[in-house]
């Protein structure tokens, strides 16, 4: 006798099935997949542009199955606005680590925003540079060991962590700004929920969406993946609020 079988889960058809490179517990591969799962729902696989930056998802193209253009550290967002007023109906995104997008592209982050782009942005905040040995990046916290502060960030000599949703909420133009947190599965589910606000909101033609995600980095936060869940939950999450910042142009207080 046959059984009906019913299939509850399988591969994104936009990702990939290429083994990733990304340590154990790191929250790359777990966004790759929250985006491929966006494109396929909103059924723009096809017609979708990422920007890929220096850092360490520098090798995305290898896991999403969409174009992808390369972008010079810091470029990321500029590269993306260029693509995208020249193909107006394709859906650009932009993917930043946070060495990449708040320090050496810190200006073309504020102006890409400043401008209200119709394009999407994603943020992944893990706090350190991740891809060249975990050194203090503009979102470092205070405190924080990395290998160019092995005592830890002080806020006298190298300032304080850069809340780029806030900073990026001050300016006129953006439509949709959101941080989220990888710190469970509901930060997970929050994580999804925004980035397909962020995607119908760019299909909408309704302008500039930044989704910043709170990220473990196990290697250089130097512990364990459980114990790197619970730093994004319990630390991170203390400096730099989850919460909506931005909707459909109205600053959310």
């Amino acid at each position: 006798m046959k059984q009906n079988r019913h299939i509850i889960y399988s591969r994104p058809a936009a990702l990939t099935g290429k083994q990733m490179h990304y340590c154990a517990g790191c929250g790359h591969s777990l966004v790759h997949k929250l985006l491929a799962e966006v494109m396929d729902e909103l059924h723009i696989q096809n017609k979708t542009i990422g920007v890929a930056p220096v850092g360490c998802a520098v090798f995305a193209y290898y896991y999403l199955k969409c174009d992808m253009s390369e972008a010079p550290h810091g470029r990321t967002p500029a590269v993306a606005t260029g693509i995208k007023r020249s193909r107006p109906d394709r859906i650009v995104f932009s993917y930043q680590g946070d060495g990449d997008l708040a320090a050496i592209g810190m200006a073309e982050t504020i102006h890409t925003a400043n401008r209200g782009e119709n394009i999407t942005v994603i943020f992944i905040n893990n706090t350190v540079y991740g891809m060249t040995g975990g050194q203090m990046a503009p979102t470092t916290l205070v405190g924080q060991q990395t290998p160019t502060c092995p005592s830890g960030r002080k806020a006298s000599t190298t300032g304080c962590p850069i809340r780029v949703c806030e900073l990026l909420n001050t300016l006129d133009r953006p439509f949709y700004i959101e941080r989220t947190a990888l710190d469970g599965v509901p930060g997970i589910m929050k994580t999804k929920k925004a980035l397909l606000t962020a995607f119908k909101s760019q299909l909408d033609g309704k302008g500039y969406s930044f989704v910043e995600i709170l990220s473990p980095c196990p290697t250089y936060f130097r512990l364990s993946p459980d114990e790197s869940l619970q730093f994004v939950k319990n630390e991170l999450s203390k400096h730099f609020p989850v919460r909506v910042f931005r909707k459909e142009g109205v600053s959310i207080k």
